[in-house]
């Protein structure tokens, strides 16, 4: 079997499928696994700048994070978010906010220890009969929003191209770095009524080390007017988180990520789909849960109703 995308979703249904015995190889194009749990090193530390946390509410997914919470690997962070809205600002409480002291994209690459995962592969077309670069495989499970899994399919796969209708929105990833911190506390706050910003996270608290390091999430039509040249963005976010934070310096150093993908627009009560020659699709958009539990889950299964169909 041949699961393509390395993010919690694909990992998740690649494990279920070698839980059950079969052989599995699970492939990303990136150098390192996580998808949208990515973590970029900045200033000599991890910053999350894809998903900014996780919620735990199924209890498969709580023994996971129980597991990484055990070994140091994710820690609870915060029930309480900020709201900041035009003009007053308040607080919202919540279900409890994990995150993972180096990186979310940790916890997808703890996942995988022990699978046949290769890095660095551009899958480029999924041909009929579920041939990809003149292998053929029993079952494909593709892990990635509906977007991206539209490009690698043949035109002879019309049920699932069908199911794959969610655009998905895009975001622009602020990281800002400070020599020291000069804003109101906060771990996590959403921002109402502004055209630039609509999360900024503490990525310092986030972590646990109290770094003077944000990291703000744009708008979705913000994010669709500057794909071309994210770079050139970076000014307007800065300025606006500055404000909206009461910030008085500039930033010591800021960069801007582009997520053309970044989450889906609307959540299937289906956990996933898999059609009868044996070609699936998991992910966020996939399952009625929160963004991160919600992909596990999905992957999880998939990866159990190929391997029940395998058998």
């Amino acid at each position: 079997m041949l699961v393509v995308g390395g993010g919690i979703a694909g990992i998740a249904a690649a494990l279920e499928v070698q839980r059950a015995g079969r052989a599995v190889v699970a492939c990303d194009r990136g150098r390192r696994l996580g998808g949208r749990m990515a973590s970029r090193s900045t200033e000599g530390r991890p910053v999350d700048i894809g998903a900014s946390y996780f919620t735990v509410s199924d209890p498969a997914f709580s023994a996971v994070a129980d597991d990484w919470q055990r070994r140091g690997l994710a820690r609870e962070w915060t029930d309480t978010l900020t709201v900041y809205g035009d003009p007053e600002k308040s607080s919202t409480s919540g279900p409890m906010r994990w995150a993972a002291p180096r990186g979310l994209r940790s916890l997808v690459e703890d996942l995988a220890a022990g699978l046949d995962v290769r890095s660095s592969v551009a899958v480029e077309r999924i041909d009929p009969d579920l041939v990809m670069a003149g292998q053929t495989y029993a079952a494909v499970a593709l892990a990635m929003p509906d977007p991206q899994a539209r490009r690698l399919l043949d035109p002879g796969y019309a049920d699932v191209l069908a199911a794959l209708d969610d655009p998905y929105e895009p975001v622009l990833a602020l990281t800002a770095g400070w020599a020291d911190r000069t804003w109101a506390e906060l771990d996590g706050g959403f921002v109402h009524g502004d055209p630039v910003l609509a999360w900024v996270a503490d990525d310092g608290r986030r972590r646990g080390d109290d770094a003077p390091v944000l990291v703000a999430h744009s708008t979705a039509d913000f994010a669709a007017a500057h794909l071309e040249e994210p770079d050139a963005a970076q000014p307007a976010m800065v300025d606006a988180l500055r404000e909206r934070l009461e910030i008085p310096a500039a930033p010591a150093y800021a960069s801007v990520h582009r997520w053309s993908f970044a989450r889906p627009t609307k959540q299937r009560d289906d956990p996933y789909f898999l059609g009868d020659d044996g070609l699936g699709v998991c992910g966020d958009g996939w399952h009625g849960k929160s963004r991160v539990e919600g992909a596990y889950l999905s992957g999880r299964a998939l990866g159990r109703a190929i391997a029940e169909r395998l058998s």
